[in-house]
């Protein structure tokens, strides 16, 4: 009964008081319980240490998946600018009304997927529930929704993103056909990649495979290391079975 009296009071004040590695922010009412859990540091601390570490003042940040935005909050303020993706509807009415609600005015935020070309795709939650941080293009169930996909070539033509220091990708198993289409780009401009990767959601025969591709495909780069830091390979063995993820520079 508490808890549903606080919702209550959240809901009519129009946002959650909350905080985000440790700053103040104003958040909306509706998922008060992660805000909670965000706010009291279990979820990813080792996200906003790679935000602290690689963002500036001066430089540009692209999250790809960005979800109902934690991290585009947050990076928010120690970039220059903030271009994000969010295709699930549900999630990005509430990235849109999360930026509204702390007055961002350097975000960029879309309501479509990072693709090879401009199309429609049918995409659905991997856990059954639109707007849960599962969305993916693998899955097309009737419970999903039709979005438009915008290929990265048309995206990167018309904007400059030459000041990029950092890119997020987090798309729940689409990275494995998304980022073949950044690469040339990324050689290019060598931003820091931040990747997580879903090979389990792969079927089990092509993860192994899968994941070599994306090690092949980015041994551009001078370091891999895993998210806190310590040498990583895209190959490890837990790779093909685990959800990792994965920061490439140099």
């Amino acid at each position: 009964m508490l808890t549903k009296l606080r919702k209550a009071i959240y809901r009519v004040r129009g946002h959650y008081p909350g905080t985000l590695g440790g700053e103040r922010f104003r958040l909306d009412p509706y998922h008060s319980k992660f805000w909670r859990k965000a706010g009291s540091g279990s979820w990813e601390p080792e996200t906003f240490a790679v935000l602290d570490k690689h963002l500036s003042a001066d430089r540009d940040y692209l999250d790809i998946g960005a979800w109902i935005g934690p991290t585009v909050l947050y990076a928010a303020r120690r970039a220059r600018h903030v271009w994000c993706f969010e295709p699930d509807p549900v999630a990005f009415r509430h990235l849109a009304w999360n930026i509204e609600l702390n007055g961002l005015h350097n975000v960029s935020a879309f309501a479509a997927a990072l693709s090879t070309q401009v199309g429609i795709a049918r995409m659905a939650s991997l856990g059954g529930e639109a707007g849960d941080s599962m969305t993916s293009l693998l899955a097309d169930g009737a419970h999903g929704h039709d979005v438009l996909t915008l290929g990265w070539d048309q995206f990167a033509g018309a904007v400059d993103l030459s000041g990029v220091a950092l890119v997020k990708m987090d798309i729940e198993g689409a990275e494995f056909a998304v980022l073949p289409a950044l690469l040339d780009w990324l050689r290019q401009h060598r931003p820091v990649l931040y990747l997580s990767t879903h090979a389990p959601f792969l079927p089990e025969g092509d993860r192994a495979n899968a994941m070599a591709g994306l090690a092949e495909a980015l041994s551009f780069y001078g370091s891999i290391t895993d998210e806190t830091g310590h040498p990583a390979s895209l190959t490890d063995p837990d790779a093909a079975t685990r959800f990792r993820s994965f920061v490439c520079s140099g």
